[in-house]
């Protein structure tokens, strides 16, 4: 049997001998750089985000500062410069250290079970094998509520007259007034605002379980039977990074996010209710007509706010691991 041996390659022979130097070439390719035609095209481009921040947010502090030193008519009339007294009646005012005081209850207490309860359904939906996309929707469709709308909810269910937990609380020989009692205004504020903020702490949460390697998972079983100590010492620690970040989000939230839901539910009620830092600035600038007071009360707030910021920055993200 005869071979025939040609002295030209074939044209899909050559073609299949360039293919590997072409992969190979590509590959070897830097990365390009985004250049823009113009230097002005990237300032334009964000110069709609820096006109937002400058005009809804440096400029609104900078005329709160201005106005703390003032007392001013609520008509634009006239302003009278008083330094620092302001400040100084809003810090030796009892009622206003009694606000702050409830403010910080009212920031823990929310920030701990909006936390808390969204790791624990979080966690629960991880392991939810039958059922689990009906299960996550109805968990995070809560967050899709305004504030206003669910403090309108709450105080539907803590109706005097046709609110179910009213009637659960009659049940333990509990008579909640909520609108007219201190204490159960106060519980029926946290329990709508950690309600609202429930699902927000689910959704990142069980992002982060979710991203977390089978391997990691398999090995931790393999080194430790029980589930709590697993979660503690294995999937905890992954999870620090989404959890410093839901802290600041939580803590922001308490203290002003939260304001909608405090307006539904103690407007037009008793004087006595408990009230927040960030609506008692309400209160005395729109509804008091005393702005120089209620722009030092905002300042006040602005600092605590950027302190905190600080020691969460400097002392907490110090243990939170990225790698």
């Amino acid at each position: 049997m005869a071979y025939i041996q040609t002295s030209k390659p074939s044209k899909l022979a050559g073609l299949f001998a360039r293919l590997p130097r072409l992969g190979n070439a590509k590959q070897a390719e830097p990365a390009k750089r985004v250049q823009f035609n113009s230097r002005l095209l990237p300032y334009l481009l964000l110069a709609p985000q820096l006109a937002v921040v400058l005009i809804f947010f440096y400029w609104p502090s900078v005329q709160a500062i201005q106005s703390s030193f003032y007392i001013e008519d609520p008509f634009g009339f006239g302003s009278t410069f008083v330094g620092l007294e302001n400040y100084t009646d809003v810090l030796v005012s009892p009622e206003y250290r009694g606000i702050a005081g409830f403010t910080a209850i009212f920031t823990i207490i929310v920030t701990a079970l909006s936390l808390g309860i969204g790791m624990l359904l979080a966690v629960k939906a991880d392991a939810v094998i039958r059922g689990n996309a009906t299960y996550k929707t109805v968990l995070i469709s809560v967050y899709a509520i305004a504030p206003p709308v669910a403090g309108l909810i709450g105080m539907m269910m803590f109706d005097q007259h046709i609110g179910p937990f009213v009637k659960m609380a009659a049940w333990f020989g509990w008579d909640m007034k909520v609108g007219l009692n201190y204490f159960d205004t106060a519980f029926a504020m946290i329990v709508v605002s950690v309600w609202k903020q429930i699902p927000y702490n689910f959704i990142f949460i069980l992002s982060g379980l979710q991203a977390v390697p089978a391997s990691v998972r398999e090995a931790a079983v393999m080194d430790c039977r029980s589930g709590a100590r697993r979660f503690r010492t294995v999937i905890l620690p992954l999870l620090a990074p989404t959890v410093f970040f839901l802290l600041i989000i939580n803590i922001t939230y308490s203290l002003f996010d939260t304001f909608g839901v405090i307006d539904v539910m103690v407007k037009d009620k008793a004087a006595n209710n408990p009230i927040t830092l960030v609506y008692k600035v309400f209160m005395d600038g729109f509804r008091g007509n005393d702005i120089g007071s209620s722009s030092a009360q905002s300042v006040i707030l602005m600092l605590v706010v950027f302190t905190l910021t600080i020691v969460q920055f400097r002392f907490v993200e110090r243990r939170i691991h990225y790698n």
